[in-house]
């Protein structure tokens, strides 16, 4: 043994103690730890320095804080919070802090650090492949690059998670990393069962955080599951990352900021919400090899899309799917507007003709929805608008096209091949 480890072996620990709990934080008196550590206090229970001044270091719990009183012992762990990677993950269900919750034993895995770093901007491939998603109306209208970051935007209860599900199964990249912070409990399982099903959760890690657990948790969910999937990035792999739903990230971060003396500004959301979303989303895309595409669900408070967090995310995010609730109450699903959707790298992932069809598509589309009015009373006379009465004639095929069956999978070629046959027959230019 070295005289270092004998010199560390004897030194004396140093253990503080827990001065007040109000609220979702606590002070502890007497303990050096550094922002992000992970410290211990008394036997079990396990909490996170999210702030600290001279003397008081603030702690937020990572589990339930049932039994904590004033004076507990508080112990660091020596470090911050460290997260599994590898091949070995694939098809395991992991928590909010990258621990194993299927039962199916010990993860077969490497441990790293959970802070990252976004890939260099002058470091990063450019965005200039396709991802196939298995989504006809995605793949054709809101084409997606390897790479890139999109939001999905919806209120709730409009088809988000199953679209995610619809993704995972059908996306050709080669792992899906999936966090679903904030959850309702009951959905989880049906969503590993029913919309991921097998085949899907083979290709796929799972994160998962419930509405019911600690903010601290479920905010660190959704940097386990991108931490993970910049493991699989740094091997070389085309990465999916969909979280469900950055929206309750932020909500996360609300409650941590304002219980460690944050002030509040726009609804309530402190200063760091908008930097956090930043530093989230920042990191997934390109690298120097391998590409995390991040697809984002954003829950609009009141299907308000220009509430805080869905602005502060569009910003952000390289493009937008909006998906509406009236297509979902038609039954159009899935919902999405693919008019008021848009990809910020379409023009470098498609081919003209791709593009030709696809404006031709939308130019039709947003022809019949503004004389919508005027066909819903009949006062729409046949032969005054080329584009309107193409997309009359044509509204069957049109909403074929747009519309998928949650168990269908649409290969890229066969909607770019079914996207012309369709414009061709449309009679327009």
């Amino acid at each position: 043994m070295s005289w270092t480890a004998v010199l560390d072996a004897a030194r004396p620990e140093r253990v503080g103690r827990v001065r007040s709990a109000v609220g979702l934080a606590m002070e502890v008196e007497g303990l050096d730890a550094a922002i992000g550590d992970v410290v211990r206090i008394g036997d079990t229970m396990l909490a996170e320095a999210v702030a600290a001044s001279d003397d008081v270091v603030r702690c937020m719990p990572l589990a339930a804080t049932d039994g904590l009183r004033a004076g507990m012992p508080v112990r660091s762990t020596g470090g911050a919070l460290r997260v599994p990677v590898g091949a070995g993950l694939l098809g395991r269900v992991l928590n909010g802090l990258g621990e194993p919750i299927d039962g199916k034993g010990p993860l077969d895995a490497t441990y790293v650090p959970l802070s990252g770093k976004a890939p260099h901007p002058l470091e990063r491939q450019r965005v200039a492949a396709p991802l196939e998603l298995g989504v006809r109306v995605l793949d054709s209208l809101t084409t997606v690059g390897r790479g890139q970051r999109i939001g999905l935007f919806a209120g709730s209860g409009v088809g988000k998670s199953t679209l995610l599900s619809m993704i995972a199964r059908g996306t050709d990249a080669q792992v899906s990393v999936i966090a679903l912070v904030g959850e309702r409990g009951r959905e989880v399982r049906e969503f590993l069962e029913d919309d991921l099903g097998p085949a899907g959760l083979a290709r796929s890690v799972v994160v998962v955080a419930t509405s019911d657990e600690p903010a601290l948790v479920r905010k660190r969910a959704a940097f386990v599951a991108t931490r993970i999937a910049e493991g699989f990035r740094d091997a070389g792999a085309d990465v999916v990352l969909m979280m469900d739903s950055l929206t309750r990230v932020a909500m996360a971060q609300r409650e941590i900021g304002l219980s460690v003396g944050e002030p509040p500004a726009t609804r309530g959301y402190p200063p760091s919400t908008v930097s956090l979303l930043a530093e989230l989303l920042e990191r997934a895309g390109s690298g120097v090899r391998g590409s995390v595409t991040g697809i984002y669900t954003v829950l609009v408070d009141g299907d308000d899309h220009n509430e805080p967090i869905a602005d502060a995310a569009r910003s952000i995010l390289d493009g937008h799917v909006v998906l509406d609730r009236k297509l979902a109450v038609a039954g159009h699903y899935p919902s999405i507007d693919a008019l008021a959707s848009i990809s910020r790298v379409a023009t470098r992932v498609t081919t003209p003709e791709q593009r030709a069809d696809a404006t031709t598509l939308r130019k039709v589309m947003a022809a019949r929805r503004s004389v919508q009015d005027l066909v819903d009373v009949g006062a729409y006379v046949a032969g005054s608008n080329p584009l309107v009465d193409a997309a009359l004639t044509h509204a069957a095929e049109i909403d074929a096209f747009l519309q998928q069956g949650v168990d269908e999978t649409a290969p890229s070629a066969a909607t770019w091949a079914h996207l012309r046959t369709l414009v061709s027959g449309l009679g327009v230019s």
